[in-house]
Formats: C-alpha cells, structure tokens, sequence
C-alpha cells in the first residue's frame, strides 16, 4: 500500500466537496480492515473519523439502511457549513448513547460499508476500497462478534455482494487496498 503520509498529503491536495470537508469514504465489505485503516488515516490526517457501526444498521435491510441517517444529521449539515452531529448507537445495550457532534473540518472520514456509495458522489472527495479473502473476512467478524452471529454474517456477505455489485463501488474507488 501507499504510505498513509502520501495518502493525506493526495487528501489534503483537494478542493473542499462536503461544505468546507474533504469527505472521504473508506469502503468495502464486513471485516475488510476499513475501521483499522480510517483510524490510522483519520490520525494521520488530524481529521475526525464517523464510523458506520454508530448508526443502528438491521440485518435484515443491508447495507443501504443507515445512510440516510449519516445524511440527515451530518452531511447535510456539513455540507451548509454548519456543525451535525447524532447519537452513537450502543450495539452492546441494543439503544442510544452520547452525542458526537461532528464539527465543520478541512477532511471528515466516514468509515463502513456503503459510504463510498454511487448516491454520495456529489460530496465525496475521496473513496478507499478495502478488500480481503472472504474467508480472511469472516475469520475476523467471527473473532470479533461472536460465534452466535455466524448465520446473520452468512446473509449480510450476500447482501454486501449484491450492494457492491449494483453500486460499482470498487470500480470507482480513489485507493484500493488489499488486507
């Protein structure tokens, strides 16, 4: 991979495309390394980083379900120059926690499956493509989840499939990196 420092620099190098931000996505399916890698970035960068997991995301609707609410409270927002901010999703307690508020910056990562999506264009600056071995992929969610979710995981790779097929995602990525 190209070195994160070279990254930021090509990020910061851009016009503002989200009110005064450089959004930046960092993509690709379940368990690809899209949280370690916007964290290092986000470091690197100085730059906040909104991860999909703080938003309620069911199951059963993919991953196309939580966007609007990313949208409604910071991008939207943001994009009128204004602070946005929402209250983090405690997956853990299964109900809402703080309130993050998520001030006007030069760059704003969000991190997750579908953020780099087709729909967003218009206010991406920027979109990483994470991917790795399916197997890599599940071995990972597994460790980190829980054996007990293995069959909801099993659904959501299809769904991820079909979303990132439709989408195009990966074609039009900025950075592919493979983990």
């Amino acid at each position: 991979m190209v070195p994160l420092s070279e990254v930021a620099a090509r990020i910061r190098a851009l016009p503002p495309s989200c009110g005064p931000a450089r959004l930046v996505a960092v993509d690709g399916p379940a368990g690809s390394g899209k949280t370690t890698l916007a964290l290092r970035l986000g470091a690197e960068l100085k730059a906040q980083v909104v991860h999909s997991d703080d938003f309620p995301v069911p199951w059963e609707e993919g991953p196309g379900a939580w966007f609007g609410a990313l949208e409604k409270a910071v991008l939207e927002p943001l994009s009128r120059g204004r602070a946005g901010g929402f209250h983090r999703y405690d997956w853990v307690r299964g109900r809402y926690a703080e309130h993050v508020a998520v001030p006007p910056a030069p760059v704003l990562l969000i991190e997750g499956v579908g953020t780099a999506r087709r729909g967003a264009d218009h206010l991406l600056a920027f979109r990483v493509w994470m991917e790795a071995p399916r197997e890599v992929r599940r071995r990972r969610v597994i460790e980190r989840d829980g054996p007990r979710l293995e069959e909801q995981w099993r659904a959501w790779f299809a769904a991820e499939e079909a979303w990132f097929a439709e989408d195009r995602t990966r074609e039009r990525a900025d950075l592919v990196v493979v983990t």
